[in-house]
């Protein structure tokens, strides 16, 4: 098997969009290690304010979900924690985490799935912490890059090349390629869209399983009923302002009513 070039991993991050977390912007480390505050925070995108005055915090090993209607900011609120989107107004601390912290799942339909990769070497992108982007992986990266596939049941895929990839097929091998990471803190936009029920309960009790590890998870999520299930907390945007806390306390059916509109069974079980 060839060893990942350096050429791969410069695809990798053009499609996964890696190099984003590896350019935080400068960061004021907070007075609680690993927590992630917002401050009277405000974003603006196209000179239109996004959200403003938002002030909560992430704290270490805590399940948050970033749920609200369409355009109102969550993806822009996962752009400002990694640092692509800087600030309008306010403060953002990361309480001492760097670049090397955040592991990032985006979209899937924002990734150039036409790169000629294959999805072994795909997977191999996200073990840049341990080789760096222009290192070649070794043999025990290689058996960890094996592992992981077979953990999202990709076992069978490994030489096949990305575009032949299903839709779901290709959100596993995203997974897999974030098991690479040593991240404390998980970030996922929209990670279970468009996906049939069953590779959502497997993509979903992965990410069980790193918030039992202690990691903090981040997730923009459409699905109330999932919301409600599994995450323990939740910001909840909406008319530029962000409701955060508790998810029993915020999803309720008056902020919900506040929230998205509409009549009662618009929102109660909201699908993804």
């Amino acid at each position: 098997m060839v060893a990942a070039s350096g050429l791969h991993d410069r695809a990798v991050r053009r499609i996964v969009g890696a190099d984003r977390v590896g350019h935080l912007h400068p960061m004021t480390v907070g007075t609680t290690t690993g927590t992630i505050r917002l401050e009277d925070a405000g974003a603006m995108m196209g000179g239109q304010t996004v959200w403003q005055h938002v002030t909560g915090s992430f704290r270490p090993g805590s399940m948050t979900a970033i749920a609200g209607a369409n355009g109102t900011g969550k993806s822009t609120l996962l752009r400002a924690i990694l640092g692509e989107v800087p600030l309008a107004h306010g403060t953002l601390t990361r309480g001492g985490l760097g670049p090397r912290d955040f592991g990032y799942l985006p979209q899937a339909r924002i990734i150039d799935r036409g790169f000629p990769i294959s999805v072994t070497d795909m997977v191999l992108g996200g073990a840049w912490q341990q080789t760096g982007f222009f290192g070649g992986a070794g043999r025990a990266v290689r058996l960890r890059a094996a592992s992981a596939l077979q953990r999202v049941n990709l076992g069978g895929q490994a030489q096949r090349m990305i575009a032949a990839l299903s839709a779901g097929q290709f959100q596993r091998l995203l997974f897999a390629r974030l098991l690479m990471t040593d991240a404390r803190v998980i970030v996922l936009d929209e990670p279970f869209t468009a996906l049939d029920a069953p590779t959502t309960r497997d993509l979903l009790e992965l990410v069980c399983e790193w918030h039992a590890q202690g990691r903090t998870i981040i997730a923009v999520l459409h699905d109330i009923h999932q919301i409600r299930t599994c995450f323990p907390d939740v910001v909840l945007l909406h008319g530029g302002q962000a409701t955060w806390g508790r998810t029993p306390d915020i999803l309720t059916p008056v902020i919900l009513q506040r929230a998205y509109g509409g009549t009662r069974d618009r929102w109660t079980d909201m699908p993804s």
